[in-house]
This record gives C-alpha cells, structure tokens and sequence, in this order.
C-alpha cells in the first residue's frame, strides 16, 4: 500500500479537536455503514472521513497503522478501524469502532444465508446468483489493479509479486512463508542498499501519543492474557462439550487458524477456504463460495464475512438442529473466532508499532509485504476466473509444479459476457460498484429464462 511519509512528522493527534466517545461511535457507525467496495474502498473512506474531514489522526501515523495492519492475518480495514478508535479511545475505542465496522454487514450476510438456504434452489435466484458471480470476478481484477498500482513501484516490487503468484499458485506453499520471506528480503533489500523510499531513520518523536499508547510490558502481559482467554477457552469449552468432529467444533478450529494466517485479508485466501470447505469439510458445493462472495460484496463491511456464509451453510446442513438454528449457531462461531483474534493483534502490538513509526528497515519490508500480496491476489484472480467461465477444471503435476487445466469444452459463454460487462463497467467507466452487480444479477436471471 502506500509508503510513510517523509515529511516531518506533526502531533498526530490533535489533543484540542480529540473527540468524544459519542462522537467517535457516531462517526464509526457511519463508516461501518457505508463501508462497501471492499479493502481499498473501505480504506479510501476512512483516510477521508478520520484525516481529511475529522482530522483526529494525521497522514503519517495514519498510513503506519495501515501498513501494520498490512502485516497483520486478518481483514486489514477491520483491523486499522480498530487501530484508530484504539488511537482516539483506548481499547473501549477500539471495541467499538472494530465492532461497528463488522456488525452491520454481519447482520445482512447472515439474512441473506438464510434467503439462500430457503429459495437457493428457485431458478430465479439460481439466476441472480450466478450473474453475481460471474460480476464478482471483475470485482477482483479491479481490486487487482488497484494494489497493484499502490504497490508495485519498481522492478524489485513487481519480481516479488511474480514470486509470490508462482509460489502459491503453482507450487502451493503456505501463506504464512510467502508472507515471512518477503518481508524478509524487503528488510535485507534495504540493509543492503539503504533503499527505503519515504522514510526517515529513527522513532518518530513522542508528541500526541496518549499514555495507553506507549508500551508498557505490564500492559502487554495482561492484554495478552485477556484476549488469549477470549479466544480460546470457547474454542476449548466447543470441543470439550461437542467433540473436535462436530461441526460448530470444526468451524471454531479451523477458522482460528485461518485467522493466524489470512495475511492480505480475504482475497489472499478464499481459493485455500474454499478448497477446504468443499473437499475436507463438506461444508459447501463447488460453487457456493463465489455465491458468498458475491453476497458479501453487496453488504458493508470485511469481505472476510464470507466466512459467516460459510460457516451458516455448514452449519446449518450438519450441526443436527433444524436448519435456521444449526446455520445461526455456525454463523456466531465463526464471527468469535474470525474477529476475536484481529482485536488481540491490534491491542497487543500496537503500542509496540507506535515507537517504531520512521524506522526504516521496517518501512521496506511492510512495501515487500504488500507486493507479495499483489501475487496472492493475482491468484486468486485466476482460480475465480477458471471457476467462473469454466464448469469443469483439472489439475496436472509438472515435477513440483500443480497446473491448472480446463475443460474448454465446458466454457460458459454467458458468464464470459457478464464479467466481460462488469469488467468494463468498474474499470474503464468507473461505474458503482453496487450498481454493477445489480445489473449482472438481472443478466443472469434474464439468461436464466
């Protein structure tokens, strides 16, 4: 994402205009309401309301949070509204500002699983779903473009993003390592060259920090003990009372893990989610996770929610309650432990970030990190779009390479054009995003007739 500036660094809360609580929830209620557009939009939205218009945080300290939370497993525009009401409020800020960001669009994906699950089968909404996920594969090449433009600046940034494109599309190694090794070799780039465009050597000056701010290691210890008490005794208290086979016990497990390692937020991991999902758990058909996608698109909030439809599906076909409950009781599970975490990692590290603002070596390896995730998207760009356009995918083995290869003959010729459609209409015409997906909605079920 964008690089630190390297101007010189004003408070970066201004005490006299540092709004009240009422005030900050007001504000972040409304940016949990209209965040739409995914990660960038939602971004662009917070950027303008907190530092243009409010100007409660400023540019610098405002872009290190978004880098951190770059770094960080999880939906990163979650996580930096959390970081800022953190900044304002302390951790009642940060509760409330990272919960007004997923209640909302939580509450919407959860009704629309159950609309889903009860008329999924009608051919009508066959057809609305099906031209939201052939309009969702534009989505990500839009999301695709746009990271690709704040992040890839030179040639250094865009042999990483190949590397990681490679390295998870062909050679299937975990998240977690590309992201390790890119940071990596970002932070040895600098050592070695002193490259670190916009930074400035040394901690930024301690002018505006609120003392819950600061690091403390009494504080760290305690937070930490906290929130690893939140997030895993649940966990613990799911598999004692259901057993680990159970489903509410297996979406807790696995999605705790997904949350230690979703770096770049959802885009960078639906194709392993749904991989598993479908073929481990049984949780979902083939298809149904560009369904969700396509139905988080249209709600505010992280597009990680997807999971929520993930999780209400499995829920709801194997817990062994009637559908509605056993898919709501799925739901509030994986919303705990998709969420839970993300909290933790702001309050426990970012007193920590905050001392190390300017450092350099730092700077290089959070623009290594966001290029590395340009490849991951990349990935997920091609899975979508195989799926999308191709009814029937396979894989051959070429030494450690695993290549995709689809059927031709099971083209889809309609789809094409919905995407193909949407693709123009969100790239070169700029249209809204929601408007586009309601028209290729109405396609699908018009060619659905």
């Amino acid at each position: 994402m964008d690089r630190m500036s390297d101007e010189p660094e004003t408070t970066s809360i201004a005490l006299n205009a540092q709004p009240s609580l009422g005030e900050a929830t007001r504000v972040f209620g409304k940016i949990g309401l209209l965040s739409f557009g995914g990660p960038a939009g939602q971004i662009a939205l917070m950027h303008r309301i907190l530092v243009d218009e409010k100007r409660w945080l400023d540019e610098p300290r405002f872009l290190h949070a978004l880098n951190y939370c770059m770094l960080l497993p999880g939906p990163e525009a979650m996580q930096l509204a959390t970081y800022s009401g953190w900044l304002l409020h302390g951790v009642r800020g940060g509760l409330i500002a990272g919960l007004l960001f997923v209640l909302p669009g939580a509450a919407i994906i959860i009704a629309l699983s159950a609309i889903y699950l009860l008329v999924g089968h009608v051919t009508l909404v066959q057809g609305f779903l099906f031209g939201l996920k052939a309009a969702v594969l534009a989505v990500v090449l839009e999301a695709l473009v746009k990271v690709s433009r704040r992040a890839l600046l030179d040639l250094p940034a865009v042999l990483i993003a190949i590397a990681a494109f490679v390295a998870i599309a062909f050679l299937k190694l975990p998240f977690p390592l590309i992201i390790l090794v890119a940071a990596a070799i970002g932070a040895v780039r600098h050592l070695l060259t002193g490259e670190a465009k916009g930074t400035s050597a040394g901690t930024a000056p301690d002018n505006g920090v609120p003392e819950w701010a600061r690091p403390s290691w009494r504080r760290f210890a305690s937070t930490l003990a906290i929130w690893l008490a939140i997030w895993l005794v649940p966990l613990a208290a799911l598999y004692s009372a259901f057993g680990g086979s159970h489903v509410f016990a297996a979406e807790a497990g696995f999605f705790s893990k997904m949350a230690m390692v979703t770096f770049g937020g959802a885009y960078a991991v639906l194709a392993y989610v749904a991989q598993q999902a479908v073929e481990v758990y049984g949780w979902l058909k083939p298809d149904e996770m560009l369904t969700g996608l396509g139905l988080a698109e249209t709600t505010p909030g992280p597009l990680i929610l997807v999971l929520v439809f993930v999780a209400f599906l499995g829920g709801a076909r194997l817990s062994g309650l009637d559908p509605l409950s056993g898919g709501l009781a799925g739901a509030a599970v994986t919303l705990w432990f998709t969420f839970v975490p993300c909290f933790l990692w702001i309050f426990v590290g970012a007193p920590y970030v905050e001392t190390v603002r300017r450092v350099r070596w730092l700077a290089a390896a959070l623009a290594a990190v966001t290029a590395a995730v340009v490849g991951i998207i990349a990935n997920l760009a091609v899975w979508f779009g195989l799926h999308v356009l191709f009814g029937k995918v396979d894989e051959i083995a070429a030494g450690p390479f695993a290549v995709p290869l689809p059927d031709f003959s099971s083209f889809d010729w309609l789809a094409a054009l919905i995407a193909l459609a949407a693709a123009v209409a969100l790239l070169r015409l700029k249209a809204n995003m929601i408007l586009v997906l309601a028209l290729a909605a109405v396609a699908g079920m018009l060619g659905g007739l």
